[in-house]
């Protein structure tokens, strides 16, 4: 069920339409609620690299070498996730006082709505994007470039990781104030499709179909 209906069956629907009140009790909250949903629909594609990670370790730890914990790596990874929650947290602020977002944070604006799908689309075809998409597809190769010894170089390997896979799909993160960021479907959907992107044998060409599709549905969303 969506987030709607749920609410409804709480009772809490009422309270879900009402315009926030941002102070920095609920600045904090909105980041909690960015970074909590950044972490489930990114770690599962950062798995390959983690799982790698953890392996090269094992085998380092078998010549005396000190095992690194994976933690330390995952978490790099996550703290780039969580900055990029604060820059959208300050984003989303800036659209609600300009009255371009719903209660359910999506956007109210057909130009707004049609810029973030042409933005998301294009970047799927741009240099950055398929350099960025190369590394979270080649963790080992990734691994054996940036590879950092002792607790700090994990963490920073982890964090290096972190904003290559950033680079790779904030704009697909951008998508969620098109379809709302209240909406499980959509959440799950982005999901799936960035790990499809990055651990399909032919991902890179689901990145390409997905451009395409964006770039018409945002001209079609201006030509009507």
């Amino acid at each position: 069920m969506s987030m709607v209906d749920m609410a409804r069956m709480s009772g809490m629907d009422g309270w879900m339409m009402q315009p926030a009140q941002w102070g920095v009790g609920y600045a904090l909250l909105m980041f909690a609620m960015w970074w909590v949903m950044m972490i489930a629909m990114m770690l599962p594609s950062a798995a390959p690299v983690l799982l790698l990670f953890a392996k090269i370790n094992r085998k380092d730890k078998a010549a005396a070498a000190p095992l690194i914990p994976t933690w330390l790596f995952a978490m790099g990874y996550l703290v780039t996730w969580g900055a990029f929650s604060v820059i959208v947290v300050a984003l989303q602020w800036q659209l609600e006082k300009a009255r371009l977002l719903s209660p359910m944070l999506e956007t109210t604006n057909l130009w707004l709505g049609a810029g973030i799908l042409l933005a998301a689309g294009f970047w799927q075809f741009t240099p950055m994007k398929s350099a960025c998409l190369n590394h979270c597809r080649t963790p080992l190769g990734f691994l054996t470039r940036s590879w950092r010894d002792g607790y700090w170089g994990a963490f920073r390997m982890g964090l290096e990781h972190g904003g290559w896979c950033l680079g790779c799909c904030w704009f697909l993160m951008a998508l969620l104030f098109f379809g709302g960021v209240m909406n499980l479907y959509w959440i799950v959907g982005l999901a799936v499709f960035v790990l499809m992107e990055k651990t399909f044998p032919f991902g890179h060409w689901f990145g390409r179909v997905a451009g395409i599709v964006l770039v018409g549905w945002g001209l079609v969303l201006l030509v009507r």
